[in-house]
């Protein structure tokens, strides 16, 4: 799929004042720091779409983009190690999981896990929650490019053999650097093979 266009909609708070759900929704969340509004401006081949910081946690709020006119990007907030005050973090939460477990039109949410780490606990109970309240998902594995080819191997797999252990099948897993564009064509393709069914969903025959 090629990236036409892509602009920003609106930020919010509430799932309930998000655009209408009439178009396929598409959702980016990982731990603070990952790599997620980078590897978004690479998918989308746009410099500035979602701000970048060196400030881990900047993204505070839902944000709205519009990709060729056709379908929703939405940048969620980074969960984990952002500096602001335990209060607000619990907004954060209130505010993801009311999008998830309400946003009608998401038909998959990207979970970005870095690359250069070994399984971490916050993700695993992460990932645990969305299969056991039903919301599909996809793992998508950030700055591949720090790392050598063996090391890179060995870190997924490592999250393979983890996950084996507590999942009867594995989510389908994408390999990314926002660096390189590695991985972008591969997410692009796998939404538009899901765009379809939100048609058939909104117009059966």
């Amino acid at each position: 799929m090629k990236i036409k266009t892509a602009e920003f909609v609106i930020s919010n708070t509430d799932y309930k004042t998000c655009p209408a759900p009439k178009m396929a929704e598409y959702a980016f969340i990982g731990r603070s720091n990952v790599g997620k509004s980078s590897l978004i401006n690479a998918l989308v081949n746009h410099k500035n779409l979602a701000k970048t910081s060196g400030r881990p946690g900047k993204t505070q709020l839902i944000n709205h983009f519009i990709i060729n006119k056709e379908w929703y990007l939405v940048d969620l907030p980074g969960f984990g190690y952002a500096k602001v005050p335990k209060a607000i973090r619990a907004d954060f939460h209130d505010m993801i999981s009311d999008y998830l477990l309400n946003r009608t039109n998401l038909m998959c949410l990207f979970v970005l896990i870095d690359a250069r780490h070994k399984p971490q606990a916050i993700d695993q109970e992460f990932m645990h929650w969305l299969a056991e309240k039903g919301i599909a998902f996809v793992m998508v594995f950030t700055k591949a490019d720090k790392l050598g080819k063996v090391e890179l191997a060995k870190n997924i797999g490592s999250y393979k053999v983890k996950m084996k252990k507590t999942w009867e099948e594995l989510p389908q897993m994408f390999i990314t650097s926002a660096e390189k564009k590695t991985g972008t064509t591969e997410i692009s393709a796998f939404i538009e093979s899901l765009n379809p069914q939100f048609k058939e969903i909104i117009y059966p025959l």
